[in-house]
């Protein structure tokens, strides 16, 4: 267990969330996310864990309730809600990369447009994240040439070279082969033991253990359980939590 802050750099309080034809998708959910730590968000589908990711980064509006990173609150205002989505990187299940860029445009793109960097800037900055996640080589290939997990490399590399504070994942290895899974996980565990504070939604019970901090079970909205990682895989106190992971271990 890593020695982490007291300061929380993600703040949840009471959130709420309902969709059209009454489904509520989170009910009064509240935890508080440090610097570095790593949480892992599990529960069966349907049950809000996407939603939640998409709320904490202004993709989905939520009814009530409130959410702060790094001291800036989530709202209306235009210029937090900007500020949030420079600081917080999302990797969804798929990939959106443009498929008429190539790798290094695609890595490229928002650097300049959004942190205004040089084009020199930019394309170093690209290069040393294609190294970091292991495809420097693929820097002019297109997409369509890429396999599903160097497609997912890009991906994380385009979230990082916004130079995020936070990394959210998005079950990011779910649409992928069996065995492209493990190069995806392989850059996250880096990510993670250099300090990158991470969500992560994940079936991956095995990365799950060895990685997150924290471990939070969702169902219907709702926290059913969360501890530390060590606590909630050997000993859960929830029935319902014993039956989820009998399931899926």
């Amino acid at each position: 267990m890593k020695n982490l802050p007291d300061s929380a750099i993600i703040e949840v309080e009471k959130l709420n969330k309902t969709f059209p034809g009454g489904v509520r998708a989170l009910r009064d959910f509240s935890t508080r996310v440090a610097r570095g730590e790593v949480l892992v968000i599990i529960g069966p589908s349907g049950s809000g864990k996407s939603t939640l990711l998409r709320c904490l980064n202004g993709l989905e509006e939520f009814d009530s309730g409130r959410i702060t990173v790094d001291g800036i609150l989530l709202d209306s205002s235009r210029k937090n809600r900007l500020e949030i989505r420079k600081e917080v990187g999302m990797v969804f299940q798929s990939f959106n990369l443009f498929p008429h860029m190539t790798v290094l445009e695609n890595v490229s793109l928002a650097q300049r447009l959004v942190r205004r960097k040089s084009k020199s800037a930019a394309l170093e900055t690209t290069m040393e994240l294609l190294h970091k996640v292991g495809i420097p080589d693929k820097a002019e290939s297109y997409p369509a040439q890429l396999s599903g997990g160097q497609q997912q490399r890009v991906a994380i590399a385009r979230a990082l070279a916004m130079m995020p504070k936070v990394m959210l994942f998005d079950e990011a290895t779910s649409a992928l082969d069996p065995e492209m899974i493990g190069e995806v996980l392989e850059v996250m565990k880096a990510l993670a033991r250099e300090g990158m504070t991470m969500i992560v939604v994940t079936h991956e019970m095995g990365f799950a253990r060895e990685v997150s901090d924290r471990v939070i079970f969702m169902e219907n909205g709702a926290i059913v359980e969360e501890g530390t990682t060590a606590h909630f895989f050997s000993r859960p106190e929830k029935e319902r939590t014993r039956l989820f992971l009998s399931q899926i271990l």
